[in-house]
């Protein structure tokens, strides 16, 4: 038996009662006026709408449902939701677009573009890019699988981005376990909602130059991460060279790499997890309360869909824009002049 695995007894026993006992059975962040019904009468067909379109993109290319997911998550770690992400580069701005963790890897733009057009028609300067993101990776959960949550709606549009803010905020996918916990914390989140979200990597794809260092020089001595599978790391290197092909992409989950379920967790508990942020979560010897949590959430997909779904609720009441602050573009690439 694995090592890993054989530790998966002892910690199940221990931390089950504590942890269940620790998930609420309804979750809703206090959050001013973010309401689930905000549009009802100003532009009642939103979640349709934005549905609908999120539907025939993800059929089209399944792994849009990840990069969808993505940019939600992205956007609110950076000053908030409020679609700052979403902005081009301008004699004002300077994108978000351009950092570390969002260069040649963010996608899915023309798809919130899209469900903008859809939106401006139906109910023209009403719906913030913010919402949409928000709805949209909801719908991107749901269409791979997933449970859904209700949305709570009514933020707004920031004029700003911040690209210092999104190459030191957003977790790197080489991270340290304590640098996951640092930055999710700064944004109001748990160890739990860490874990829980992780989970998203159930679905998408990464590029080479994420994980190349696990491949090849791990920690500065020219070898792999030897936690890793042997046979999962003859896997990675095939498609991972030394040198180049920096975008060659690689399932997160190579299980089931287009449905969102617990596969993520089951693979980090066999030495599959493919970042070394994935891999943190269930390092021996580094946190013990994420380890637990990645053995109760590879032994009940239930637990983890109920809360990630509950952790993503969460996390879209990062520091809204309410009211009369910010904007409601109508172009979510551009502020309104």
């Amino acid at each position: 038996m694995s090592p890993r695995l054989s530790l998966i007894p002892f910690l199940l026993l221990c931390s089950l009662q504590a942890f269940v006992m620790s998930f609420p059975v309804s979750y809703r962040q206090p959050s001013d006026d973010l309401i689930p019904h905000f549009y009802d009468n100003s532009c009642p067909m939103v979640e349709e709408i934005v549905q609908s379109v999120v539907e025939k993109a993800v059929m089209k290319e399944a792994r849009m449902a990840a990069s969808l997911l993505r940019l939600h998550f992205h956007d609110c770690f950076v000053q908030g939701c409020d679609a700052s992400l979403l902005l081009d580069n301008s004699s004002t701005i300077v994108s978000e677009k351009g950092s570390n963790p969002n260069r040649n890897s963010a996608r899915g733009f023309d798809v919130v573009d899209q469900i903008k057009s859809a939106l401006e028609k139906e109910c023209p300067k009403t719906v913030s890019c913010a919402d949409i993101l928000a709805i949209a990776s909801r719908d991107s959960v749901v269409l791979s699988g997933g449970v859904g949550w209700e949305v709570l709606l009514g933020r707004r549009d920031s004029r700003s981005a911040s690209l210092s803010g999104s190459n030191n905020n957003i977790p790197a996918p080489n991270s340290t376990l304590q640098t996951l916990i640092t930055k999710f914390k700064r944004q109001g989140l748990d160890e739990i909602d860490l874990v829980a979200l992780s989970g998203s990597h159930t679905i998408g794809q990464s590029r080479c130059t994420s994980f190349r260092q696990r491949l090849y020089n791990q920690s500065g001595n020219g070898q792999p991460d030897s936690s890793l599978d042997k046979s999962y790391y003859s896997r990675l290197i095939s498609g991972c060279p030394k040198s180049g092909g920096d975008n060659n992409l690689s399932p997160l989950d190579f299980v089931s790499p287009t449905k969102f379920d617990n596969y993520y967790f089951k693979n980090l508990l066999s030495g599959y997890g493919l970042l070394n942020s994935d891999e943190e979560l269930f390092a021996k010897g580094q946190g013990k309360k994420t380890m637990e949590l990645v053995i109760l959430y590879a032994e009940n997909e239930e637990l983890f869909l109920e809360q990630f779904a509950e952790s993503m609720v969460k996390m879209g009441n990062i520091s809204p824009l309410r009211g009369t602050m910010g904007e409601i573009r109508t172009n979510c690439r551009t502020v309104l002049s």
